[in-house]
């Protein structure tokens, strides 16, 4: 072998070395991010009968909008249909895990809660879940960002984050956007 084809095969074998190693390094930190952190895709799957949604279980008419449930878990549960989200707004307390569960009777859509990390999927017959913290107060818009038909521009709804001290839930432990100052 030439002097200059060693010289070669070494500059090469120093990038190989270089590559490998990086990529050691992005897994390792996937790794700790999904294992320490328990940052990780949605993986609960449950399906729901997109045709008789409305009519029994968890997302009747009674059971949608904002909940504190057992073991002081707040839930706020949604319908996106088209055109709307019902119900059109939700009250969350800030910096307090909640858990948003959504689903829909017709077509796909999509959700996201502008200035944060809440992004999904809505599919007929399966209930979406997010869970999150909201860090900041104020009013967010939560807008379908998945096209469902000629309405679809005007589908959002919107999401108040108030502080600890002004998350009042009534005796049903609900909270709407109508009993917020």
């Amino acid at each position: 072998m030439a002097a200059g084809e060693e010289s070669v095969l070494r500059s090469e074998m120093r990038w190989a070395m270089v590559v490998g190693g990086f990529v050691a390094i992005v897994l390792c930190a996937t790794l700790f991010a999904a294992l320490a952190l328990h940052r990780n895709p949605p993986s609960n799957l449950e399906r729901i009968d997109p045709k008789t949604l409305h009519l029994s279980g968890e997302f009747t008419e009674a059971n949608l909008g904002t909940r504190v449930e057992d073991g002081d878990e707040v839930v706020a549960r949604v319908v996106a249909t088209q055109f709307a989200f019902v119900p059109s707004c939700i009250v969350l307390p800030e910096g307090r895990l909640v858990t948003l569960r959504f689903s829909s009777p017709d077509v796909i859509h999509g959700i996201l809660v502008t200035g944060t990390n809440v992004n999904t999927m809505i599919v007929p017959g399966y209930v979406s879940q997010v869970h999150t913290v909201f860090r900041t107060t104020g009013d967010l818009l939560m807008p379908c960002h998945e096209f469902c038909g000629l309405g679809h521009s005007q589908m959002l709804a919107r999401v108040q984050v108030v502080p600890p001290g002004q998350f009042h839930p009534d005796q049903q432990g609900r909270v709407s956007c109508a009993s917020q100052p």
